[in-house]
């Protein structure tokens, strides 16, 4: 089990009560980078008992040290909530928030998908709500810890929660960008999203991006989400398709997206969150998106 962190680690003018919901791949990574700034008492709030949190970094092996709860009930008010749960997992995380945040508290939505407000909005007020996007290739390892390819970029809203939130961070090696248009920023990490599907398709890692009819009908489901993102409002340059392809090429071959990790574990997929949206969202506006509504269709049938 892990242990309690002790008050002495409590030091520094910007120590915070941080409690992270949700420690799979990239909540155990966003604990990870919190550990690092050596600040702040962190709490990891888990459905079952977490022996350990181990992180291979680029920098190192990193172990987390927090407390570890898997009971709403043992929850204590903290500064931040960091919810970083799939996104059908949202009533499961919201089972954490009375306790951990009262009605005060900013929580943080570290998911994918372009609805983070929308998905909290019965929990937590509107003001409260600090939606994050997150670019980190990490995957969770056989022995349980995580391997953390590369830097972590998140993206959070030039407003005093997102600056507040991008302190937290301070010191860590994490490339934080506050910024005015956190609509666009989504809108792009969804585009990646959506051609990410086609990994669970195939059931193959990035190397497949390398086969030019993979990359073709990944170009064109980028197309898509990138003309329903602009009737959305967000503002998308005309060769992002090509940007997202070449972003896959240039990963390892063998890089695994976390919908392509789901699908071989057996586990729900977020296919509504990744390209469910682009198709729903395509229909308010009488944008057509055939190709994602396919994924759709397929990967829902995969599941079953």
């Amino acid at each position: 089990m892990m242990r309690e962190v002790p008050e002495e680690r409590e030091v520094g003018k910007t120590m915070a009560r941080v409690a992270v919901v949700g420690v799979g791949a990239i909540g155990g990574t966003v604990a990870g980078l919190l550990e690092t700034t050596k600040r702040h008492k962190i709490t990891l709030c888990t459905r079952r008992p977490l022996e350990e949190l181990t992180i291979h970094t680029p920098q190192g092996l990193l172990r987390v040290n927090a407390r570890n709860i898997t009971d709403p009930a043992q929850a204590e008010h903290v500064d931040w909530v960091l919810v970083a749960t799939k996104t059908y997992d949202a009533e499961g995380a919201a089972e954490w928030l009375h306790r951990l945040a009262g009605d005060r508290v900013a929580v943080a939505v570290i998911q994918n998908g372009v609805e983070h407000r929308a998905r909290f909005a019965r929990w937590v007020r509107p003001e409260l709500i600090v939606p994050v996007v997150i670019d980190c290739p990490v995957e969770r390892r056989g022995d349980g810890g995580i391997s953390q390819r590369g830097t972590a970029h998140m993206k959070v809203e030039d407003c005093p929660q997102g600056r507040a939130l991008a302190e937290l961070f301070r010191g860590s090696p994490a490339e934080i960008e506050v910024t005015a248009d956190w609509q666009s920023a989504a809108w792009r990490k969804l585009c990646i999203n959506a051609a990410g599907a086609l990994n669970a398709l195939t059931l193959k890692p990035a190397g497949v991006f390398w086969n030019d009819d993979v990359a073709r009908l990944g170009m064109e489901m980028v197309n898509e989400c990138a003309a329903v993102g602009r009737a959305e409002g967000a503002k998308l340059a005309d060769d992002v398709a090509q940007q997202i392809v070449a972003g896959y090429r240039a990963q390892p071959k063998d890089s695994v997206n976390s919908m392509l990790a789901d699908r071989i574990a057996g586990r729900r997929m977020e296919v509504d969150a990744r390209n469910g949206v682009i198709v729903r969202m395509g229909a308010k506006h009488g944008i057509a998106t055939p190709l994602n509504r396919m994924a759709v269709s397929l990967l829902g049938a995969a599941a079953e």
